[in-house]
């Protein structure tokens, strides 16, 4: 599994509020880590974090556009692939926003989805 098989974007909105985020942190540096957590009321919950630490060889896949290096565990990827992480603001709310083609549904609450 490489990154040339599968495909993780990010929109010129979300990657200006990383680097945003990393600036402010004061690790410009850093992996924005994507991925899924079981739970939720369908099934999986989006991972959204910063993290310092260089990824796992055998464990992470890494993507890079517009400059913000994004980690994404294998396991995740099978679920993530074709998605591309938004930024989204209204006035109702502002946030990161996945946006991805594997979901089936989401719940009521908007927290969580099943693939």
């Amino acid at each position: 599994m490489d990154e040339k098989t599968y495909q993780l974007t990010i929109s010129s909105k979300a990657a200006e509020q990383v680097k945003q985020q990393l600036e402010k942190r004061g690790t410009p540096n850093a992996y924005l880590r994507l991925g899924l957590r079981g739970g939720g009321c369908s099934g999986f919950t989006y991972v959204l974090q910063f993290e310092d630490a260089d990824p796992k060889d055998n464990r992470d896949i890494v993507f890079v556009e517009y400059d913000v290096k994004m980690v994404v565990d294998k396991k995740s990827l099978l679920y993530l692939n074709g998605t591309t992480l938004d930024w989204e603001q209204s006035l109702m709310k502002k946030g990161f926003k996945f946006l991805n083609p594997n979901e089936k549904s989401s719940c009521g609450c908007g927290h969580s989805f099943n693939v």
